[in-house]
């Protein structure tokens, strides 16, 4: 009893997180899946599922966090420092984490085709979807920028350069400021994803104290009225 209970664990893992188009076709139910790749011969399905699942271990992961939010127009973000899909430069990798020759310089962004009437201030932000973590990795956080703000310069993440009125807060690496790209060894591509948040209120209820979490629930409760979105990769 114990070897099917552990064994239909395995099974529902496969079922539940492997996308694998033969399996779902060929399986009219849950139980057909069960019959059809032998319970019974608990050692090698178990081999067999969890070859599959770490197939889909490697980032990027077929998700986009932000997919998951209210929707919201989208505006136009570019940069000198970096490409949409492009690979993370040196000076933008993690010196925090030990990558050679990161800086944890953040790269410049500039935008535009927000909605300027309504605009308030704008967040900037820097996540990492793929981290092998359950929250992902906040790599940077800028809130309270002023609505007649449209770029930041190249380092701004370092604080001497932020416009005036802005606030950043700590990022998972435990540091204000902008954490550089330092992916584990191995685990693919991860993507780093910019987002430029326009909002309708001049400034977030929060201090500096706050989580980047803290930062986004309270953009959800502003109302975000658009985004624009720049996402470079780097995987070693």
């Amino acid at each position: 009893a114990q070897s099917k209970a552990s064994d239909t664990y395995f099974l529902f893992a496969l079922y539940k997180l492997t996308s694998t188009a033969l399996l779902f076709t060929k399986a009219r139910s849950f139980f057909s899946l069960q019959e059809g790749l032998g319970l019974g011969r608990s050692h090698h399905f178990k081999h067999f599922t969890i070859r599959l699942i770490e197939k889909k271990m490697a980032a990027p992961f077929p998700y986009n966090p932000y997919d998951s939010l209210p929707e919201a127009p989208k505006f136009k973000v570019t940069s000198t420092d970096i490409s949409e899909g492009g690979t993370m430069p040196t000076a933008q990798l993690s010196k925090a984490f030990g990558m050679e020759g990161g800086e944890d310089c953040s790269p410049q962004l500039s935008w535009e085709g927000f909605p300027v009437d309504a605009t308030k201030s704008f967040v900037v932000t820097c996540y990492d979807p793929d981290a092998p973590t359950v929250s992902g990795f906040w790599h940077w956080v800028v809130y309270d920028i002023p609505h007649t703000v449209t770029e930041l310069p190249t380092g701004a993440g370092f604080g001497k350069d932020l416009p005036e009125g802005a606030k950043m807060l700590k990022n998972c690496a435990g540091f204000a400021g902008f954490c550089g790209a330092a992916p584990p060894k191995g685990h693919g591509k991860h993507r780093y994803i910019f987002c430029v948040s326009a909002l309708p209120v001049e400034k977030l209820p929060i201090d500096e104290s706050a989580s980047s979490t803290v930062c986004n629930f309270n953009m959800f409760g502003a109302g975000v009225l658009a985004r624009g979105f720049l996402t470079a990769t780097f995987g070693h």
